[in-house]
């Protein structure tokens, strides 16, 4: 069979949630969701370190963090680590890449491996962005979200129908400031929008690090910078919290949602392309994004935390040639499984990367999407945070495993900040939740007696896989403080 073409399109911050195939409450997706129809959504899909840089990392490189160096948004991207694209190209992949790269300071740490490159600066920005390319910045006209496509589409046409190609096509939606396309103006007004069942989340039986965490929406959010709104005198004060975070709410969402649509938009018009041209049948397309986002879940803004509105990513993927349709997949994938998966699929096989590693760190997970059985497949997923109490939203590092059906965390508060103010310890701390039981992560059983036996074998779990990894906790797994 002809090898197969990949167009790989990622947005920063999208919410699995906010996507109707997931079963959104608060906006329709009918370009993704069409993603989904034809092909498969996975819904166990898990970033390993649930902030933008490492996520990119991870996506290319098939590793942790502590493996390609990639812990932060501060981290420098080192390019002698082998990449996906890298190894496409070298089996005679055309190789793009379009939009957001965000890993490393921009102007020193910029694409390679690629045909072709063009990339925002850093976050970009969403009207008219400053772009980067091999020759030079230059200033695009046009809503970010549609250049992106432009540039894409552009590119996809440009190649030769006898070489296969992989086109990375990666926005800023919907990352903050939200800014959205004009014509989206209407959509999600204020006080249309659902809340969630957590909104006014009271943190009562989490740790201090859940409540120290800056990122809620009452009293967090930038409001004149992110919102462009600012909150009413009569909403000020404590005593007028709860009316506050549910009016700050519905702007917040309207803005992100309307963000979100012009993504959605933009597949439409890619999966339109692709089946116009008669490419369509032979090209995988995969959907996701660098990690979950809270819409205001536990009353919170971004992400960083283990707890599953980030830890999830959405992640769709169609591929007519070899794909069931309609297929949904309950199996428990990370980010660093993506590279294996379409090297495999690409026929070069799912180790390539894995050459200069003391271990396989992803897995294809190409036999399950194709509705094959597999015994032997993981039940549970290793995350580490490691921004130690940064600015601006203060949360704190944590490492936890998570299964099919249970969750621990540890905070281990080691006072590793990326700055110098953020150089502050804290005892240590532990949350577990049964998610079968309370799937909104309310009620902290780590330090239930009747529950010590799980957290004994969700313990001796966490230490397998970190053995497993290679990653050196902060705390040994003997004798961890409790």
């Amino acid at each position: 069979m002809t090898r197969p073409n990949i167009v790989f399109i990622m947005s920063d911050d999208h919410a699995a949630h906010a996507i109707s195939a997931y079963g959104s409450r608060v906006n329709t997706t009918p370009h993704l969701d069409r993603i989904a129809r034809e092909g498969v959504r996975c819904d166990a899909a898990f970033c390993t370190n649930s902030i933008c840089s490492p996520s990119r990392a991870s996506i290319l490189t098939g590793t942790y963090s502590h493996v390609n160096g990639v812990t932060s948004i501060v981290s420098r991207f080192d390019h002698a680590t082998r990449t996906f694209p890298a190894v496409l190209r070298e089996h005679g992949y055309a190789t793009g890449m379009f939009g957001k790269w965000h890993l490393g300071e921009s102007g020193v740490s910029l694409p390679q491996d690629f045909d072709a490159w063009c990339v925002f600066p850093g976050q970009g920005e969403y009207h008219d962005p400053m772009m980067i390319t091999p020759a030079g910045e230059e200033r695009v006209p046009g809503y970010a979200t549609d250049v992106v496509t432009d540039m894409s589409l552009d590119w996809i046409d440009a190649q030769d129908a006898d070489q296969p190609f992989c086109a990375l096509v990666h926005h800023k939606a919907p990352h903050r400031p939200w800014q959205p396309d004009p014509k989206h103006a209407d959509l999600y007004p204020v006080g249309s929008i659902p809340e969630p069942e957590t909104l006014l989340d009271d943190y009562a039986t989490r740790s201090r690090a859940v409540r120290e965490a800056t990122m809620t929406l009452a009293d967090d959010l930038d409001i004149a910078v992110d919102i462009k709104e600012p909150v009413p005198e009569h909403l000020q004060g404590p005593e007028n919290r709860e009316a506050r975070i549910r009016w700050v709410y519905q702007r917040y969402l309207r803005d992100y949602l309307q963000c979100v649509q012009s993504i959605d938009d933009n597949v439409g018009r890619l999966l339109d392309h692709l089946e116009r041209t008669g490419r369509a049948e032979n090209t995988i397309v995969v959907y996701t994004s660098d990690q979950g986002f809270f819409l205001g879940d536990h009353g919170w803004y971004d992400k960083r935390f283990i707890y599953d509105e980030s830890l999830q990513m959405p992640l769709l993927i169609r591929w007519p040639a070899r794909l069931p349709a309609g297929t949904e997949l309950g199996e428990i994938l990370t980010n660093v499984d993506l590279a294996a998966t379409l090297l495999d699929a690409c026929g070069i096989g799912a180790d390539a990367l894995a050459e200069e590693l003391p271990q396989q760190q992803g897995r294809s997970f190409l036999h399950l999407l194709a509705g094959e059985q597999d015994e032997s497949w993981p039940q549970s997923m290793y995350y580490r945070y490691w921004e130690h109490d940064s600015e601006p939203h203060h949360v704190w590092s944590h490492y936890g495993v998570r299964t099919t059906r249970h969750k621990l965390v540890y905070f281990y508060n080691a006072g590793l900040g990326t700055d110098a103010a953020a150089d502050t310890a804290y005892p240590p701390e532990w949350e577990m939740y049964d998610l079968e039981a309370d799937p909104h992560e309310l009620h902290n059983i780590a330090d239930d007696p009747a529950h010590a036996p799980l957290r004994r074998e969700l313990e001796a779990e966490l230490a397998r896989l970190q053995a497993h990894y290679r990653d050196e906790p902060y705390v040994a797994p003997a004798g961890r403080a409790s």
